[in-house]
């Protein structure tokens, strides 16, 4: 028999701990979210240093006589179409090293401006059929503007929930061990299944040994 697809709001539901904290460095909120951008970048940018340019073999013309600048090569990186000095060669490393208990604090900053910005709902709400229709009434239930970006935490990103949310662009789904400062920043609401919170207070309130 198919789970109810009815959902319920829960009042009074986020823990103080984690949606209620003092947020008084934004130093820090900054420095997760640029971390997780810097992250995310991968290294494309390439070019060719003077040994890798084509051509040069030859003179350009005789070293005495002519009256112009000495040259030996075409590949000289101050010519036009010669090699690149310290340009990009694809393997750049842009990461940025945050602490696990430092994105943890960041989070729950993060939660916190979104409590308090209302942006946070909790719900009981289940994609049993995992059609759109079941993510568009969920929106429609509180009244969500479908260009607004929504963020979903659900306590387990089955194949029912990929599927129920796949074709909403604005609608991203995550799970609570994968909160960050960027996507809760970001989002123009933030709704939570009921069934994450203890995943959640789990996460952000464990004690690294």
């Amino acid at each position: 028999m198919a789970e109810s697809t009815k959902t319920t709001v829960i009042k009074n539901a986020l823990s103080d701990d984690i949606f209620a904290v003092d947020v008084n460095n934004h130093e820090l909120l900054k420095l997760a979210y640029d971390s997780y951008l810097a992250n995310s970048r991968t290294a494309h940018a390439t070019t060719k240093q003077r040994g890798e340019v084509s051509g040069g073999g030859k003179k350009p013309w005789k070293q005495k006589g002519t009256g112009r600048a000495r040259f030996g090569s075409s590949r000289n990186p101050i010519w036009r179409g010669g090699g690149v000095v310290f340009g990009p060669r694809g393997n750049e490393n842009y990461t940025k090293h945050l602490t696990t208990t430092s994105k943890r604090v960041a989070v729950k900053q993060a939660l916190t401006l979104a409590n308090t910005a209302k942006k946070i709902v909790v719900d009981t709400f289940a994609f049993s059929e995992g059609k759109t229709k079941e993510t568009i009434t969920l929106l429609a239930k509180h009244k969500i503007d479908p260009r607004a970006r929504v963020l979903l935490v659900v306590d387990v990103k089955d194949g029912m929930v990929i599927r129920a949310t796949r074709n909403i662009a604005q609608v991203k789904i995550i799970r609570p061990t994968y909160l960050n400062v960027f996507d809760i920043l970001n989002a123009d609401t933030i709704i939570i299944s009921k069934k994450s919170l203890p995943m959640i207070s789990e996460w952000l309130t464990k004690v690294e040994k």
